[in-house]
């Protein structure tokens, strides 16, 4: 009963770690005073050489409804003349590739086995690499622009696995909230 319930915790243990979650970057311009910004607009979006999921009207209304509702939040106010600062986004899709392992049974390696734990042979937990898996892996990387000097000062990055592209676009939104969480200036 214990070995059933050990394959069971294990079995649990790898699906939740194969759940794709979204990974969040930030870089920024040390000792900038981002308080200073009180307006904003937007630059248009910068083309990606890759294969982009996200070159659509759905993609574009729900990143910018959600990006403009964190600015507004942060205290920021649109501005189509003169504003203080300018953001804009990327969006990249790149074509990945990884080891697929043996599902972890067989007659040699480490396992569970009639006297316990331990090496020889017996079916045991050893995998092996057994192929490659492809899948596709997007970035929304979102820019902010100090306008008077022309340079970028802040940039932030969700990435995660791309399984169905139309849930991802559906994502966006919680993406882009997570993005703006690390804005330097706090709501």
């Amino acid at each position: 009963m214990n070995k059933i319930k050990y394959i069971l915790i294990l079995g649990i243990i790898a699906v939740l770690a194969s759940c794709a979650s979204v990974k969040y970057n930030t870089t920024q311009v040390q000792n900038q005073d981002f308080r200073q910004y009180k307006t904003y607009s937007w630059l248009p979006p910068v083309d990606s050489l890759s294969k982009n999921y996200f070159n659509n009207d759905i993609a574009k209304t729900n990143i910018l409804n959600a990006a403009n509702k964190e600015l507004e939040a942060l205290g920021l106010q649109y501005s189509k003349d003169n504003p203080d600062i300018l953001f804009r986004y990327i969006t990249i899709v790149n074509n990945k590739s990884r080891m697929v392992y043996s599902p972890g049974w067989g007659p040699w390696g480490m396992g569970w086995g009639m006297m316990g734990w331990g090496w020889g042979m017996g079916w045991g937990g050893h995998s092996y690499p057994v192929g490659h898996e492809k899948y596709r892996y997007a970035h929304l990387i979102i820019e902010a622009v100090d306008r008077r000097t022309n340079s970028v000062v802040w940039q932030a990055r969700g990435s995660s696995e791309v399984k169905a592209p139309e849930r991802t676009i559906n994502k966006l939104p919680q993406i882009v909230n997570g993005i703006f969480k690390q804005y330097p200036v706090k709501k």
